[in-house]
């Protein structure tokens, strides 16, 4: 996997996860902001892939979940040598797919299409204007930093690692109902269920958000981010560990077979 990343991420898949975002990328690739979301119907709470992942023009498969979906493929179909070496660009479908399964995490990626995910619920946070979007995208991990962590994000991060080590959070690994190891529409229905619960509720328009919101969100942001984390990880294993584990299986049946014959 290392091998595909550019040289300016120093062998850190982390470095370059934010890759999507960057300025440059969205202007120079405008087909990919589609990609992001996966917005479904108002109060609906749940999520159809069928009814669900299409852009505007109604193009199906175009959205967050097809999108991991479909770099998925190219990954692994490369990694088992079916020609998509001169096919695809693998240094790109990599940071794709790391930055979509962590867009995939956030609720309001999976939010209402009438307010575009919270990108039209104007609020206040604390002393600051903004939307509900950007809350959950930004302004509560901001805060975190800035309250608890010394505005230091490996200290966050440490955080985070030592939480999933002691089991603090439950359910961090794929569920049991997934096809191995790719998921998305389980987690897609996670996000929405949690879009519901926790990311609209106490928090229509023009609602002055304080320390009653963030307080009692900032668990679900923290678990959502170990969630992305992990997932992550485990997915990268299966895309990139079978070949490695099939090397290892067949280099011990060789030396099984010498020393049988």
């Amino acid at each position: 996997m290392k091998g595909l990343l550019p040289e300016s991420a120093n062998d850190e898949l982390a470095a370059v996860c934010s890759w999507p975002d960057l300025r440059e990328v969205c202007k120079g690739y405008p087909w990919s902001g589609e990609l992001h979301f996966a917005d479904t119907p108002d109060f609906e709470c749940n999520f159809d892939y069928r009814r669900d992942c299409h852009n505007a023009a109604n193009v199906k498969n175009r959205c967050v979940i097809g999108a991991i979906y479909n770099y998925t493929i190219q990954l692994k179909s490369a990694n088992y040598q079916y020609g998509a070496y001169s096919k695809y660009n693998l240094t790109e479908a990599l940071m794709f797919l790391a930055h979509f399964v962590g867009d995939l995490h956030q609720p309001l990626h999976l939010g209402y299409l009438g307010d575009l995910g919270g990108n039209r619920v104007f609020v206040k946070w604390f002393d600051k204007k903004t939307n509900l979007h950007r809350v959950w995208d930004d302004e509560i991990i901001d805060t975190a930093l800035e309250r608890y962590y010394g505005s230091n994000l490996t200290n966050l991060i440490e955080a985070i690692k030592s939480n999933v080590t002691d089991n603090r959070f439950s359910e961090i690994k794929s569920p049991k109902a997934c096809h191995r190891s790719v998921c998305p529409n389980q987690y897609a229905a996670e996000s929405v269920s949690l879009a519901c619960e926790y990311a609209y509720k106490n928090a229509a328009n023009l609602t002055h958000l304080n320390d009653d919101y963030f307080l009692s969100r900032l668990p679900v942001v923290e678990k959502r981010l170990a969630q992305g984390g992990v997932r992550l990880a485990v997915l990268l294993e299966e895309i990139f560990g079978a070949k490695t584990r099939m090397q290892k299986q067949s280099k011990l049946y060789l030396r099984f077979n010498r020393l049988i014959k």
